[in-house]
């Protein structure tokens, strides 16, 4: 039997393998029709991904072409044609305003003969950081900090973003009208749904300004007077289905937590375990479903079901945390698996691997951590309190004390979050 953690970190890159933007943005491109007379290719783009997708458009598109990309922080590559700027996730910075700014003045103008190529990653909606007009950057970061410190679902998070936006929800694409647009995305987001992944800069949005703010109002985040009476009156809606400057607006996806999912399945049938899809698209409190998933694993260890080991349970998704303490440490992967550790109880033969696609779990240097049979005892000779860490939103600083974090460094891919358990 190979090495448990060998094994799992062989899976999740096989997993990312399949969604690096030099294997999947190629064959795309051949949808990508030439501009016509006088016409130029314009490539914008957003993402942890964007990047690595501008730099595949490069390699593999032998027409002029021009344009800007933003991306996250140390997520850049060079390319030559291509203007790359990096900026801050997950709350944006003036550095992505004014990016998101250059992006929208690059379309304005354009005519049927030129064409739009948007490269949209998960990511993408902080670093498409244009206000709306009216709405200041520091207004929009604070109610993002606010959402993302609550809990929120990316979906819900998404909703507001977009109705506080001048080019998200499908304003992209209008700035480009009358310009056919395609847009390549990767998605990050459970479902795959096109106006959630970042925030759908290229598609139209069917939720609306009043669902924004039942978002915030149900999560119990303050919103200035001003905000709420522009939201209340649609001010701030989105271009909704059938308008018809979004005609000629295509989308395709080119990668998918599906698609990492099965990639890591094949990889674990080839070393000879058997792998079960729990699903791409799992959602909740971060812990919950740590111990939910261990309930899972317990299962199979000792009735096999719902599989016999040896097996590895996988699953995808983007899972919320609850912030109670800010000065505590991690992203939602430390934090399932700190859950999925307590609940397992040192259960002998469950080894599992969480991370981020993206190789970084939150804000930290990690991109997930490992557990196994021993690790709450070793934990305890080290004087470590798993349940205060948890309590504490501290799940790095405690796998990290243990010498237990997977730190890859910016993949510069995004496909959700990666889960696997093992079971022997």
């Amino acid at each position: 039997m190979i090495d448990p953690r060998d094994f799992l970190q062989r899976l999740f890159a096989a997993g990312i393998a399949v969604a690096d933007p030099a294997r999947c943005v190629p064959a795309a491109l051949a949808e990508l029709d030439p501009p016509g007379p006088g016409g130029r290719l314009i490539v914008v783009g957003a993402g942890k991904a964007s990047a690595a997708m501008a730099r595949a458009v490069e390699d593999h598109w032998s027409g002029a072409l021009g344009g800007l990309v933003v991306t996250r922080y140390g997520h850049g590559v060079p390319c030559a044609r291509i203007e790359i700027v990096e900026a801050a996730h997950p709350v944006p910075d003036a550095v992505g305003e004014a990016a998101a700014l250059r992006i929208l003045s690059l379309l304005t103008g354009l005519t049927a003969a030129d064409r739009v190529l948007a490269l949209i990653s998960g990511g993408g909606s902080a670093l498409l950081a244009a206000p709306a007009a009216a709405i200041t950057l520091a207004e929009k970061r604070a109610l993002t900090a606010a959402l993302l410190a609550s809990g929120a679902a990316i979906g819900e998070i998404n909703c507001v973003r977009k109705h506080l936006s001048a080019i998200k929800g499908g304003r992209l694409a209008i700035a480009a009208w009358p310009a056919p647009v395609l847009t390549l995305a990767i998605s990050d987001v459970p479902g795959d749904d096109p106006a959630v992944i970042a925030s759908g800069p290229t598609v139209a949005d069917p939720s609306t300004a009043a669902q924004a703010l039942q978002v915030l109002d149900h999560y119990r985040i303050p919103v200035a007077a001003a905000l709420r009476a522009r939201l209340l009156a649609g001010e701030l809606e989105t271009p909704k289905p059938g308008d018809p400057r979004l005609a000629q607006s295509a989308f395709r996806l080119i990668a998918s937590p599906r698609q990492m999912l099965e990639a890591a399945a094949l990889e674990a049938r080839r070393l000879g375990v058997e792998p079960l899809i729990l699903g791409d698209a799992i959602e909740g409190e971060a812990s919950e479903v740590g111990k939910v998933l261990a309930g899972m694993a317990k299962s199979c260890g000792r009735h096999g079901f719902p599989g016999k080991k040896p097996c590895v349970l996988l699953s995808g998704g983007e899972t919320t945390v609850s912030v109670r303490n800010a000065a505590g440490r991690g992203g939602r992967n430390s934090e399932f698996l700190l859950g999925l550790t307590l609940a397992l109880e040192g259960m002998p033969g469950v080894h599992a691997l969480a991370a981020d696609s993206d190789g970084i779990d939150g804000t930290e240097d990690n991109a997930g951590a490992f557990t196994g049979p021993e690790t709450l005892a070793r934990a305890r000779t080290l004087g470590l309190d798993a349940r205060a860490a948890l309590a504490g939103n501290d799940a790095w600083g405690f796998f990290a004390s243990l010498g237990d974090l997977l730190v890859t460094g910016p993949t510069r891919t995004n496909v959700n979050d990666f889960r696997a358990i093992l079971i022997v």
